[in-house]
């Protein structure tokens, strides 16, 4: 395959074709073009991106990814926290709080979801769709808790470290 080529001059005044580098990249990502109904939705696209100090594009799919999850699980929203956003359930804790609370323990399975309704002042539905939000996005909310682990763990560390330097 020929590429195109630039033409310099030698030493000795001659044109000399250089080749063009070649340029490859992948992008994975998917394109879609979208039209808003006016302009007044761009506008405020546009405004919470600035405020986000993101791009407009990267807001769009974040909105979309979190409107279709949302969709398919009612009774799950996302708010803004200190680790970024975060599913939570409408008007009640995030979905990583409930998932906590129903791994593991000593609480016999049966008893679990009944257990984590009355300890957090849930409906049991409630409970219910916070773990089945949990069993589709199960890596996503194994991270949070995992970081949330790290944290509290870093905080140990560190109120230890005080409570020695206190006792010296």
């Amino acid at each position: 395959m020929s590429h195109p080529s630039t033409r310099t001059r030698g030493t000795r005044g001659e044109s000399i074709a250089l080749p063009r580098p070649i340029l490859r990249y992948n992008v994975v990502m998917c394109v879609m073009s979208l039209r808003f109904p006016d302009e007044l939705t761009l506008d405020r696209l546009r405004e919470h991106a600035h405020r986000r100090d993101s791009s407009m594009s990267s807001l769009a799919a974040r909105l979309i990814e979190e409107g279709l999850r949302m969709e398919e699980h009612p009774a799950i929203c996302f708010r803004d926290g200190h680790a970024g956003r975060r599913a939570v359930l409408v008007g009640g804790p995030e979905v990583a709080d409930v998932a906590s609370a129903l791994i593991g323990g000593d609480v016999p399975v049966e008893q679990r979801r009944a257990r984590v309704a009355e300890m957090m002042c849930l409906r049991e539905s409630l409970v219910d769709a916070a773990l089945a939000y949990y069993a589709e996005h199960t890596e996503e909310i194994d991270a949070e808790i995992a970081a949330r682990q790290l944290a509290a763990d870093k905080q140990e560390q560190l109120w230890m470290r005080q409570q020695a330097l206190l006792t010296q």
